[in-house]
C-alpha cells in the first residue's frame, strides 16, 4: 500500500466534515437575498452575501454540467439545437449537437480531454464551431460512478473509441482534438489510414495537444520526466471508496488534476475569488455572473481510470512513443506514414504554459505521406492554453482559421 491510497478517504473526510459550514453559507447568501431590495442593497449586507458566497462555493462537484446549448445563430438566423446520444459505453458517450436545419454544415468530431474535467469544458469551443458545422463530441464518464464489473479502460481502448466514432459517423468526417487527445487522435487516424478504411477524416486539426512532448517542454512535461511512473502509482493513485458506483476501482482523482492546475497559477485564481467578491460586494452581477459560470466548470471534476492515466504518463510523456514511431494499439504498431488522405491542421498558442510551442506542430514533420499543400499551422499570438480552445481569441481569428481549412477540404 502506498501514500496514494488514502487519497480518496482523506478527501471524502474532509468534504463530509466541511459539508455543514458550506450548507450553513449557502442558506445564509439564500437568506440575505430574499431581505427587501433597500435592505438587501445595503453594503454591510452585500460584504455578507459574498463572503457567504466564497464559503458555500469551496466545494468540488462530480457531476457532469449541462452544456446547455439549445440555440445557435447559423445562416443569419437563431437555429435550435437538440443534444442527443448517438452511442454509448460504460466509459464514455457520443454525443451530437443536432441544429434544427436541413444544412448543418461540414461533420466534425471533436476528440475532449479524459483529463479530470468534464467535456463541458469545451462548450466555447462547441457552441462556436456550431455556427458552420454539423458537430459531435466525446463525452467521456467519471470512473468514480463506473463499476468494476465494466472492467478497465487504457489509452489503447481510448483510441479505439475514437476509431469507432469515426466508422459510426462515416466517410467525410473531420476530426478536432483539443490538448491531452492529440496523440490519440493522431493515432486513430493512421490505423484507419493503414487499413484503407473508408470512415478516415478528411481533416485532423490538432489544437495544443502534445504530440511530441520532448519540444518546448513545460513545468508538465518536466515533472513527467524527472519522476518514475511508480511513484505516480504508489502516490496520486487511489481506490473509489465504498459509497460510489465504483467503488474500489483504482483512478486517478480529478481533484488531483484540478489541484495541480490551480498550483500553477495559484495568485490568479486567488484574484478571480477576491474580484468575485467585491463584484457581490458592489453589485456587479453581471461581472459575477462570469466568474461564477467559469468556476462552475472548473471546479466540476471527473476521476480517470488509473490504467489510462498511467499509460499516457509513461507513453506520451515519458517514453514519447508516438513521434518515435513505437506506439501500438492492440497488436498494432501506429505509422503515421500511413496517413495520406487527410488533410492536417495543427494550432498553438503562443503563451501556452500547458503545452509548449512545437509539441503539436511536431504533427506536421511526422505525417511523412501527407502532401505539404495538405498541412498547416497556426500559431495564435498571445494567448495560453485555455485560450486555444475558448474567448475571444479563438471565436474571432483561431476558429475563422480551422473554419476555412474544414471547407477547403470539405
Amino acid at each position: 500500500m502506498g501514500p496514494g491510497d488514502l487519497l480518496y478517504q482523506t478527501y471524502q473526510a474532509q468534504r463530509d466534515a466541511t459539508a455543514p459550514v458550506r450548507a450553513l453559507a449557502a442558506l445564509t447568501r439564500r437568506a440575505l437575498a430574499q431581505l427587501p431590495g433597500a435592505l438587501a442593497d445595503h453594503e454591510l449586507v452585500r460584504r455578507l452575501s459574498g463572503g457567504s458566497e466564497l464559503v458555500a462555493r469551496a466545494r468540488l462537484t462530480h457531476t457532469r454540467p449541462p452544456f446547455g446549448i439549445s440555440t445557435v445563430r447559423a445562416g443569419g438566423e437563431t437555429v435550435a439545437v437538440n443534444e442527443e446520444v448517438v452511442a454509448s459505453s460504460p466509459f464514455g458517450s457520443l454525443l451530437h449537437f443536432a441544429k434544427q436545419t436541413p444544412a448543418p454544415g461540414p461533420r466534425v468530431l471533436v476528440v475532449a480531454a479524459l483529463a479530470g474535467h468534464f467535456s463541458t469544458l469545451l462548450r466555447p469551443t462547441v457552441h462556436t464551431l456550431l455556427r458552420d458545422h454539423d458537430v459531435y463530441i466525446t463525452d467521456w464518464h467519471n470512473a468514480r460512478d463506473i463499476s468494476v464489473q465494466r472492467g478497465g479502460f487504457d489509452l489503447g481502448d481510448y483510441v479505439e473509441h475514437v476509431v469507432g466514432y469515426l466508422r459510426r459517423l462515416g466517410p467525410g468526417t473531420h476530426l478536432l482534438a483539443v490538448c491531452q487527445p492529440c496523440p490519440a487522435a493522431l493515432a486513430a487516424t493512421a490505423l484507419l489510414a493503414e487499413a484503407d478504411d473508408v470512415a478516415q477524416p478528411a481533416t485532423l486539426t490538432l489544437m495544443a495537444g502534445p504530440v511530441d512532448a520532448r519540444l518546448s517542454p513545460t513545468r508538465v512535461n518536466e515533472l513527467a520526466t524527472s519522476t518514475p511512473l511508480e511513484w505516480f502509482e504508489q502516490n496520486v493513485i487511489t481506490t473509489v471508496p465504498l459509497r460510489y458506483p465504483g467503488a474500489c476501482r483504482r483512478v486517478y482523482p480529478g481533484f488531483m488534476q484540478l489541484l495541480a492546475f490551480v498550483s500553477m497559477n495559484v495568485t490568479r485564481h486567488w484574484r478571480q475569488h477576491v474580484a468575485l467578491f467585491d463584484d457581490v460586494a458592489r453589485g456587479a452581477l453581471d461581472d459575477a455572473d462570469r466568474i461564477r459560470d467559469f468556476y462552475d466548470e472548473y471546479f466540476a471534476v471527473l476521476d480517470l481510470p488509473a490504467e489510462f492515466y498511467l499509460q499516457t504518463v509513461d507513453q506520451v510523456f515519458q517514453r514519447h512513443l508516438l513521434p518515435k514511431g513505437e506506439l501500438t494499439v492492440g497488436d498494432r504498431r501506429v505509422d503515421l506514414g500511413a496517413i495520406r488522405r487527410t488533410a492536417v491542421l495543427t494550432v498553438e498558442g503562443e503563451r501556452d504554459d500547458i503545452c509548449g510551442a512545437g509539441q503539436t506542430s511536431a504533427a506536421l514533420d511526422l505525417c511523412t505521406g501527407v502532401k505539404v499543400r495538405n498541412k498547416q499551422h497556426h500559431l495564435q499570438p498571445g494567448v495560453g492554453h485555455y485560450g486555444v480552445f475558448s474567448g475571444s481569441r479563438w471565436d474571432g481569428q483561431i476558429y475563422p482559421v480551422v473554419r476555412n481549412f474544414v471547407l477547403a477540404h470539405s
